[in-house]
């Protein structure tokens, strides 16, 4: 089984900030061969308390900027890149939009606002990926791949930020339907939590706190994500299907 992503085309979102899981992806599978199409939305970046510091810089890898909020762009954006590269083989949607507050805060609209980009977006790429994904003969194994990410709601309660786990539990409950769908168009597909990471938005206080709930005594990093991404996405990854992955580095949350 090989790495080797070569000749391959691979749409990664969520790419703003250069310490993200999202630029982290697209650097490590543009490594693999892969040719890249990366995308992010920094307004998002900006309305957020760590701020927008720090932006991506992708050498040799294409860089724009879309709000997969808004109806159409999910699908207008695979659209781009099959316009721009002729195929897409490997979608990596790491995209989320962060929300704070509990119920006593929550509204209509940031329930909305969560769903939209963080679920609704995520359906629409798969219908479209689906619908161009030019799949290789069936005695060759499936080179389609998807990868989508939720977070620890289903391990412990997260009612700080309420519209985000509601809309991140979606995430998490839809996999084996979505994945079961995609399988006609031979794209094997899967769902990652990757537990804490540390890209630069938790405050001094919050790090060391967390940092002292792993048995290494560190934080996830952007390369640990990247390693299973990596995995999944290749010709190893083939057999796993439809699995929501919980890669927490042992994280103890009780």
């Amino acid at each position: 089984m090989s790495s080797d992503l070569t000749g391959r085309v691979a749409l990664v979102t969520g790419v703003s900030r250069a310490i993200g899981i999202g630029a982290t992806i697209a650097e490590r599978l543009h490594g693999m061969g892969a040719t890249v199409f990366a995308t992010g939305w920094a307004p998002h970046d900006v309305e957020m308390p760590w701020g927008a510091g720090n932006a991506a810089s992708l050498p040799s890898i294409d860089l724009a900027e879309h709000d997969l909020a808004e109806p159409g762009v999910a699908t207008a954006l695979i659209d781009e890149v099959v316009a721009r590269h002729g195929r897409l083989d490997i979608v990596v949607a790491v995209h989320a939009r962060s929300s704070e507050g509990g119920l006593p805060e929550v509204t209509e609209a940031e329930l909305d606002r969560c769903w939209a980009a963080n679920v609704r977006s995520i359906v629409m790429l798969a219908q479209r990926f689906a619908q161009v994904h030019e799949p290789p003969p069936v005695e060759r194994p499936p080179i389609g791949r998807m990868v989508w990410f939720t977070s620890g709601q289903a391990l412990s309660p997260m009612d700080g930020e309420l519209a985000y786990a509601v809309s991140k539990g979606a995430l998490h409950q839809m996999t084996g339907s979505v994945a079961h769908a995609l399988v006609p168009a031979r794209i094997v597909a899967n769902c990652i939590n990757p537990g804490p990471v540390d890209t630069g938005y938790a405050p001094p206080d919050v790090i060391e706190a967390v940092e002292r709930r792993f048995p290494d005594g560190r934080w996830g990093q952007p390369d640990d994500v990247a390693n299973l991404v990596a995995f999944l996405v290749s010709d190893a990854g083939a057999w796993i299907r439809g699995q929501v992955i919980d890669s927490e580095g042992g994280f103890n949350r009780h």
